[in-house]
């Protein structure tokens, strides 16, 4: 059932909001701080989020930098001692995946897009949406506390583990990493706010004709990430309390009988194997619940840029739903070398590879769509096939460590730092931008640069490559990971150290290039050229709306109805190159594709048309 539909007297099924004028609690002239600050507005939101998630990653870079100044010129840097290296690499990790990735993906892209796509006027419920972004915004603020407390943020590393998190030993053991877990339940709390809103809105606030099978893949995968975030933060919200309780109260759920420092402390019977099943069972669902909006992004992204329908529709929701499920189903892999017995490693390191048969899906359906497609190498189609040649090198040496033999060896190396940034990190923030850089026209009415975004990609795309690509060998090298300094151990070799080196100084050209990127956007606001309704010449609905940036409601009085699925390109015989959801079919138009017609995309797709149209001068055609 559709719930936000027009009826032939105007008035709207019962839905998000019963009549445009009224709901969300926007009546009249509304001030500054209403419209900008307090406001219920799914867009204003969605940017409120943007904002903030990159400003706190900005933070996650400068920690990174300074972590890639030790390792790459070791004992050179005064400021930078055993102590605060951990502290760095604990809050960089934390940041990067929890209070960025996730945020952005779902409280950013989830926010502007879902209403947008499924033809909704907002959220189904605005103040609750309003009010998980300024709890987030308390988790961000909590969390950057912890650096300004006595002994600063907790250097425990990013996973958290007991007994090292609450050892008297530990940097930050005072206030940072209790600080570390009230900021995580107050984020849980937020995505659980938030997670409500973007499933319910999606499922009962689509438009007239907007069937579940109609929707964008970007809103499946933001939808699955979020069903994903309620089922598995959880996990985490309650080992968060348990070890709040073990560092407070002297609780002993995780903690053991154990002496530290030649002291006793007060704890016994604790397990610290059951925290890393509660982290764990979070932990890989937390790499899909960034991993699957990514997947919705880019399918839109290529389809969109090659002018071609999207290969296998149904087969990529389909792949979606059984990642999602499966990915409940692995987090013990992570878990390998914590002893388990042989055959619950076995049925662990079985599931790991099935899950990389929908996964795998995915990959060769983004392929045929390019194929034979009319591909325009625009900003956001660099990033969309920068994101699956760096995904599928990811991937691949996650089978290597999915197999327990080969785990074992691997696991504590350098080697899954790569594996773990390739898939986790710079995948998906080259979808992050691709999408920016997609619907940054949408948000604010203007186009970016093109000449700065290709410097952008190239810059962001080789540099990661640099760093993250070397670290494979010094895996196999051995070179340990979490380790402060290398200088004393004999079985790493000079060459290791050169290449620690070259790494820094990659890390460090990346870094700065981000600053065009920064540039582009602010600059952009004021001075980029107009985009227009569509610049993309997009079928799906958000593209739709009659003003550009959508105005509060999206669809002013009446709201649209869907005819078709959004990936209507390159129609034979067709006068224009796409056809818009929205537009009511015409007997006197020739026979279009059917909803998901996976033999006319893949042989009849790419047929030649025109570049998008207002193109700044030296975009690329």
């Amino acid at each position: 059932m559709t719930g936000n539909a027009e009826n032939a007297d105007g008035s709207t099924h019962a839905g998000a909001h019963g009549s445009y004028g009224g709901y969300g609690g926007h009546d009249g002239p509304q001030s500054f701080w209403t419209k900008y600050v307090w406001s219920q507005d799914h867009k204003v939101i969605a940017v409120q989020y943007a904002c903030t998630a990159i400003a706190v990653g900005l933070v996650g870079l400068v920690l990174s930098n300074l972590m890639r100044l030790q390792l790459g010129f070791p004992g050179k840097f005064s400021f930078i001692d055993a102590s605060h290296y951990y502290q760095y690499v604990t809050m960089h990790g934390m940041i990067m995946v929890i209070y960025l990735l996730t945020a952005l993906f779902l409280g950013g892209f989830g926010n502007y897009l879902i209403p947008l796509m499924v033809g909704a006027r907002d959220m189904v419920f605005p103040f609750l949406n309003m009010l998980s972004y300024w709890v987030y915004l308390l988790a961000v603020v909590v969390l950057m506390v912890s650096f300004f407390v006595p002994g600063g943020p907790t250097g425990a590393g990013w996973t958290l583990y007991p007994p090292q998190a609450i050892l008297p030993g530990t940097p930050g053991t005072e206030w940072g990493i209790v600080l570390m877990l009230v900021s995580l339940l107050i984020f849980i709390v937020a995505a659980t706010m938030g997670g409500l809103n973007y499933v319910t809105t999606a499922l009962q606030a689509r438009t007239e004709g907007m069937t579940l099978l109609r929707m964008p893949l970007t809103v499946w995968g933001i939808v699955m990430a979020t069903v994903l975030a309620l089922l598995a933060f959880p996990a985490l919200f309650v080992s968060g309390v348990m070890m709040l309780l073990d560092k407070t109260l002297h609780t002993s759920f995780f903690m053991p009988a154990v002496v530290s420092m030649g002291q006793p402390l007060d704890y016994r019977g604790g397990s610290p194997l059951l925290f890393q099943h509660l982290f764990w069972f979070f932990g890989h669902p937390e790499v899909y619940i960034v991993a699957l909006p990514a997947f919705g992004i880019v399918s839109d992204l290529i389809s969109v840029h090659a002018r071609k329908n999207i290969f296998g529709y149904r087969m990529m929701v389909w792949a979606i739903l059984a990642i999602g499920v499966l990915s409940f189903v692995v987090w013990a892999h992570h878990m390998f070398i914590s002893g388990m017995n042989p055959y619950f490693g076995f049925l662990f390191a079985t599931t790991t590879l099935i899950i990389a048969i929908p996964t795998a899906i995915k990959v060769y359906n983004w392929v045929l769509t390019l194929w034979r497609g009319d591909i325009h190498l625009t900003v956001p189609m660099l990033f969309a096939i920068g994101f699956i040649s760096t995904f599928v090198i990811g991937g691949l040496t996650g089978l290597f460590l999915g197999n327990v033999s080969v785990d074992m060896p691997l696991s504590n190396t350098y080697f899954v730092v790569a594996h773990f940034h390739m898939v986790m990190g710079v995948a998906p923030l080259l979808v992050v931008f691709g999408g920016i850089y997609h619907w940054y026209p949408l948000v604010s009415g203007r186009r970016l640069n093109d000449r700065l975004g290709q410097w952008h990609f190239w810059i962001t795309f080789l540099g990661t490559y640099a760093i993250f690509f070397p670290m494979h060998y010094l895996g196999i090298l051995g070179m340990p990971r979490r380790y402060y300094e290398f200088q004393n151990y004999s079985f790493i070799p000079e060459s290791a150290h050169t290449m620690n080196t070259y790494i820094s100084v990659a890390a460090f050209v990346v870094a700065l290039g981000q600053l065009l990127f920064l540039f582009n956007l602010a600059w952009s606001v004021r001075h980029g050229k107009p985009a227009g309704l569509n610049p993309w010449r997009a079928a799906s609905l958000e593209w739709q709306t009659p003003h550009a940036p959508p105005e509060h409601g999206n669809w002013g009085a009446v709201l649209p109805t869907t005819y078709r699925w959004p990936y209507e390109y390159s129609v034979p015989g067709d006068i224009d190159d796409f056809v818009p959801q929205n537009l009511a079919p015409d007997p006197r138009r020739p026979a279009t594709l059917v909803d998901g017609g996976d033999s006319a995309a893949l042989h009849g797709g790419g047929s030649k048309a025109p570049p998008p149209p207002e193109s700044p001068k030296g975009a690329t055609p």
